[in-house]
Parts: structure tokens; sequence; C-alpha cells
């Protein structure tokens, strides 16, 4: 089974074995809900790990782990990346798509014409930009009047790109 990076994990907060989640993809009740995951370290060491409890916390999620009860313990995890099986994730909703279901997709204009591929998924300020890579690297804002159709069986994005979007 395939797994999909749902986040990295940063440092520890508090005394406590919480760690702060960086570009999760997930809500702390989904979290909760997938309950196993996959911890792989910057080197490619892989464990199990199971989530014990996840909340919100301003703009950032906190998250304690099974067998990581002190900061201690926590710190180990630091620094790692959390995979789950795509499998066990939650249905993200109708026309929501996860992050790792829009990278690799075909991205082209409303007239047809071939931009590349969408290499990565990032948020600027609130809004999430498309790095699409093809005869040139651009950045697409993923917002109504510039993304008009995200169809993933087809594996294709359509945009409207805005006058001298791809001058900059």
């Amino acid at each position: 089974m395939p797994l999909v990076l749902i986040g990295k994990i940063g440092r520890p907060h508090g005394v406590r074995g919480e760690l702060v989640m960086e570009g999760v993809s997930l809500t702390a009740e989904e979290l909760l809900a997938v309950r196993e995951f996959t911890w792989r370290s910057p080197r490619g060491l892989e464990r199990p790990v199971t989530v014990s409890a996840a909340r919100a916390a301003h703009d950032r999620l906190l998250v304690s782990f099974e067998g990581a009860r002190d900061r201690e313990q926590a710190a180990t995890l630091t620094l790692g990346q959390l995979y789950a099986e795509a499998s066990r994730l939650p249905d993200p909703g109708p026309h929501v798509a996860y992050t790792f279901q829009l990278v690799g997709l075909k991205v082209e204009t409303e007239e047809g014409r071939s931009l590349g591929t969408v290499a990565e998924v990032v948020t600027t300020g609130g809004q999430p930009m498309y790095v699409v890579r093809g005869e040139r690297e651009l950045l697409v804002p993923a917002v109504p009047g510039i993304l008009k159709q995200v169809d993933l069986d087809a594996g294709r994005v359509v945009v409207a790109l805005p006058p001298g979007l791809e001058e900059l």
C-alpha cells in the first residue's frame, strides 16, 4: 500500500510530549481517526507510531504519540516525517483534494495549452499556490477565477492565467 506524506514533525512543545506538526494535510480529528502512521527519519529510518492526542494551536497542530510522554521522548521524533496509507485517509469531501492527489497532475490553460505538471503545493499567506514545472516554473494561485477545474480521474488541472503571470 503506498504511503503519502501527512506532515513534518517539528520541535517539542512544552514538557508533556507534544510535538509541533508542520504542513499537515489533516485536521486534529482526522489524525486521531487514522491513528496509525509511519514515522520516517531524515536518514530514511522508519518505524510505526500511534497518535494518542492531537489539537489545534493557533495556525498549527500539536500532536502526542504513544510512548512519548515527556519532552525528551518526544524529541526523538523531531525532524521526522509522518506518513499514512492512502486508503486509511478520510474522504476529503466533494470538490476537495489532498495535496498528494494534486502533485503530478498535468496543468493546462482553458485553450488546452500545456504548462507542465504540479510539482508541489505551497501555502503563502493563506492561499495555496501550485508550483507548476514545464518549460519553465510557474506559481499558479489555486483560487477561484484562476483555478477552473481539477479532474483527478483525467489527471489534469485547467487554469485561466491572469495577464502577465507567465512573465514573472
